[in-house]
């Protein structure tokens, strides 16, 4: 059943949860402003994109979610497989993904299929997760080290192979500028970020001396141009039966991708908050997202951990905050988005290395030695085919190797003991067995993967030699029995 959490809260709204979500939106906003510029640029568009997808993001997500306090907006997750859609297909096959990637979010939730990202194995979240990380940061090596790439490529090794061959070109100062902007976040205490968020006054700061000096840096005008404040009108790519056939995969990886990111998202707040989501109502509300802000030129949606958690630490109360947020970012596009043009692309490179440094769980690789060897190879094969390859390819591959680790257990897990007497046995059934006979329990699933391990139990010799059973039989006498097991 579709029920947005904002039409809950609005009965038990109040003038003080309306200060404390005012508050916290504001705030949360500030922070995304950097954060929405730096993803739009790190997935191949333009910096204003970024800034209306966190505006649609907070009043679809804010209206529509099943959450009480997520905040959803661009995000880095999404950023290596919207630019390898983007120069692979083109901005306006790129629409079209994201608007089907919508609609599988709706069915999805529609068919409450919301509980079972819940069954996707943490070997293959932290595989995929770290290997996002570590692309999000090739991805930044470009604008880090200043070179003058015209087209970056799609994939790793091309990736890779480009990032080589300019290597000479280094521009020292945007090196040098990157280093100072990323260590400035890092020592940057996380208790100042409540008042004074590091990524907007790491913007502000970085920003002012290159629009005072000529660095020779580069700066969103240099590469996108002038600005412009306003909102963009809506536009209805046209679609044909040819393209949707090629774009069902790429739709399918924003769709997952999507999912499981806000449903984390939203168990991680919940955790926060001791509250309790509803998985159902968030995914449609993500498939709803996801539909209008392509129609705005804006990227794919979905709910930010980071910016969630911030917007708990700083006392929101219900959706609100999420609105609030969104119109914090979208006074900022209509009034200063101009300003913009200043802003170094170092800068926003430091950024986006913080989050892929703080997104990534990297303690998992050095805690490996405590798991069983099958466990690190789904996380290591997720890791490698994320970055090597492509991420729908990683997941499909770790899933099944968890696939194939869980029958393994289900099999290990398999016992069988013989039972001489029924009625002593409380949860047995009342079926009286033949005299001389014995019956055998299963303990575990009863499924093909033990089919071997039943075959080998009734093999074993029984613990009474009697008449009626067939391997006592063919141990002690020419007679045939007249029942089995």
């Amino acid at each position: 059943m579709f029920s947005p959490r904002l039409l809950v809260e609005l009965r038990t709204y109040s003038l003080e949860k309306f200060r404390a979500d005012v508050l916290a939106g504001v705030t949360v906003g500030i922070i995304a402003v950097p954060l929405a510029m730096a993803f739009a640029i790190g997935s191949g568009v333009s910096p204003e994109q970024g800034l209306v997808t966190g505006v649609i993001a907070g009043v679809v997500i804010g209206v529509l979610g099943g959450t009480r306090l997520c905040v959803a907006g661009p995000t880095g997750a999404f950023i290596v497989v919207l630019y390898g859609i983007l120069a692979k297909f083109g901005w306006a096959n790129l629409v079209i993904c994201t608007i089907m990637a919508g609609a599988i979010l709706i069915a999805m939730g529609a068919l409450r299929l919301g509980g079972l990202i819940k069954f996707v194995p943490n070997s293959v979240i932290v595989g995929f997760t770290n290997g996002i990380a570590v692309l999000i940061a090739l991805s930044q090596v470009e604008d880090l080290l200043g070179l003058p790439i015209e087209r970056m490529p799609g994939e790793f090794f091309g990736i890779v192979k480009t990032l080589w061959a300019n290597l000479p070109q280094t521009h020292w100062s945007s090196l040098a500028l990157t280093a100072a902007c990323f260590v400035f976040l890092k020592l940057w205490p996380p208790r100042w970020s409540e008042r004074v968020p590091s990524p907007f006054l790491v913007l502000v700061l970085a920003t002012l001396p290159v629009a005072s000096f000529d660095t020779g840096i580069a700066t969103i005008g240099s590469r996108f141009g002038e600005i412009h404040a306003g909102w963009p009108t809506p536009m209805i790519p046209k679609v044909t039966l040819e393209q949707l056939g090629s774009l069902i995969a790429p739709a399918m990886t924003i769709a997952l991708l999507a999912a499981i990111e806000s449903l984390l998202c939203a168990v991680v707040a919940d955790k926060q908050t001791r509250d309790r989501h509803d998985p159902n109502t968030e995914l449609m509300a993500q498939g709803a997202a996801n539909i209008v802000s392509p129609l705005f030129g804006g990227l794919a949606i979905t709910s930010a951990i980071a910016r969630t958690s911030a917007n708990i630490r700083n006392g929101a109360r219900t959706p609100v905050a999420s609105i609030v947020h969104a119109l914090t970012i979208l006074a900022v596009l209509l009034i200063a988005a101009p300003l913009a043009r200043h802003v170094p692309l170092p800068a926003l490179a430091a950024i986006l290395l913080w989050v892929a440094f703080n997104m990534g769980e990297w303690h998992a690789f050095q805690t490996m030695g405590r798991y069983k060897p099958m466990r690190n190879l789904i996380l290591l094969a997720t890791f490698a085919l994320t970055v090597l390859f492509d991420l729908t390819v990683a997941v499909e591959v770790g899933l099944l190797l968890a696939t194939v680790l869980l029958i393994k257990r289900l099999t290990e897990a398999a016992r069988f003991e013989f039972v001489q007497d029924l009625a002593r046995e409380p949860d047995a059934p009342s079926l009286a067995l033949p005299a001389g006979s014995l019956g055998v329990r299963l303990r575990g699933a009863l499924f093909f993967g033990v089919a071997d391990r039943i075959r080998e139990a009734l093999a074993v010799p029984c613990p009474r030699r009697v008449q009626s059973c067939s391997t006592c039989w063919r141990s002690s006498t020419s007679t045939p029995p007249r029942s089995r097991h």
